[in-house]
């Protein structure tokens, strides 16, 4: 690729400043999601506009449901669970949440549906999806007998009953099943097989969905139940800002030394990706919680070793601030990162290593030793939002490094460079 398809990360000296990071992805997929089913009005403050958010809204307008957009605010008239039937293909590209939500969602309605998405979308697995709506009396089908999109859906209302999922690939699927539950004619019990990874984005769903009049219960730390009859009810309900997109300017303060305030987090927060504070303290960083968001303070960095299934997202983000940290860390039981936007176990560990890190790949994580002598690339972003920004980081302290492919980023935060590139300092 052309150095002219590249954005140049020029170094910086400690950065200090204050920032207003965009509502979550994560959010504000779930509550389109969830005010689209719902009865009424709902407004949704602090809104995401991204393309993932883009695709959600997109299938939900084919689908019955009304948006109207004021600044930050979204308006949503829902369509009370009766889906329109929609003749054309819906598609959401790479959006993993939408793919995910909607086709279980798909299943409330009547007549067929087809779901499908890009090249990348096509390879990313929903087999145990399918199974398990089937088991609650869906019809879904892999469409090219793949595994993955396009999936169809034969809709005529979910039965509800008792299934079991595997819980170690993907929390999407478990939250997919969750949201569409309480439109099913009886009780649904999901029993969760093995460990499920980053499992703060089911206790995510089941928040929103409370706040949204609709109870789901844990019998047990591997077994949720969700009784029929609950209906969605319209809301005035705000989005927060979004964890994973403020990672990346923790990673500023904690590279170059500075401080970054991030405003619009909550220290009680439901998205786990803010368990990346925790482990930028142990790296020696100071973290300070205020009224109206967070205070990081970059230190000399150490480094850690880290379980981080529960934040996968954010564990680029760690990938690269570990070049700048004494040691060799390790970032361990995140095998799920490989059905991701790409393989960003594989991905980052060509990166790197273009830079000329020491960077060991398992099967479940990967190792990078800190404090080595660096020198500049062009780094591929892999057509993946979060390793443009993630690597990024990398440019702080290293002359010479082009991100390619930056409009990448507008998966999920359009304007992250230009919130990015105007603090650094020289």
């Amino acid at each position: 690729m052309e150095r002219s398809d590249c954005i140049q990360i020029p170094c910086s000296t400690p950065v200090n400043g204050t920032i207003r990071i965009p509502g979550s992805k994560s959010i504000t997929n779930r509550a389109i999601l969830i005010a689209s089913l719902a009865k009424g009005t709902s407004y949704l403050d602090g809104m995401l506009y991204s393309d993932d958010t883009h695709f959600m809204m997109s299938a939900w307008e084919k689908l019955g449901s009304a948006f109207r957009q004021e600044g930050n605010i979204l308006e949503v008239t829902g369509c009370d669970g009766r889906l329109e039937a929609c003749s054309t293909p819906i598609y959401v590209e790479n959006a993993g949440t939408a793919a995910r939500f909607l086709t279980a969602a798909l299943t409330l309605g009547k007549g067929t549906y087809v779901l499908d998405g890009n090249e990348r979308m096509r390879q990313r697995p929903i087999l145990d999806l399918i199974g398990a709506l089937n088991t609650l009396g869906a019809r879904v089908e892999d469409s090219l007998g793949t595994g993955c999109p396009p999936v169809t859906v034969i809709a005529d209302g979910l039965t509800g009953g008792a299934v079991r999922i595997a819980g170690e690939k993907s929390s999407q699927y478990i939250s997919a099943l969750l949201l569409a539950a309480p439109y099913a004619s009886r009780q649904t019990t999901i029993q969760i097989t093995g460990s499920l990874v980053s499992r703060s984005y089911v206790e995510l769903t089941i928040d929103m969905m409370r706040s949204f009049g609709v109870q789901c219960e844990w019998l047990n730390e591997h077994c949720l139940t969700i009784d029929p009859g609950q209906r969605y009810s319209a809301q005035n309900y705000w989005i927060e800002g979004d964890a994973s997109s403020a990672s990346y300017f923790f990673g500023l303060a904690a590279i170059t030394q500075g401080s970054i305030k991030v405003t619009g987090l909550r220290k009680n927060s439901s998205q786990g990706d803010l368990g990346l504070l925790a482990i930028l303290q142990q790296m020696g960083c100071d973290v300070c919680w205020e009224e109206d968001g967070v205070l990081v303070t970059g230190r000399p960095l150490k480094a850690v070793e880290v379980d981080m299934n529960t934040m996968s997202d954010v564990a680029p983000t760690l990938a690269v601030i570990s070049l700048f940290a004494e040691g060799t860390t390790k970032i361990l039981n995140v095998g799920n990162m490989r059905i991701k936007e790409c393989d960003r176990i594989h991905a980052l560990t060509v990166e790197l290593r273009k830079l000329g890190a020491v960077v060991t790949e398992t099967e479940t994580g990967i190792s990078i030793t800190g404090g080595m002598s660096y020198q500049g690339a062009d780094l591929a972003t892999w057509n993946d939002h979060r390793m443009a920004m993630s690597l990024s980081l990398a440019g702080l302290k290293i002359p010479g490094v082009g991100i390619c492919d930056p409009n990448c980023v507008s998966k999920t935060f359009p304007a992250f460079f230009e919130m990015f590139l105007p603090l650094l300092t020289s």
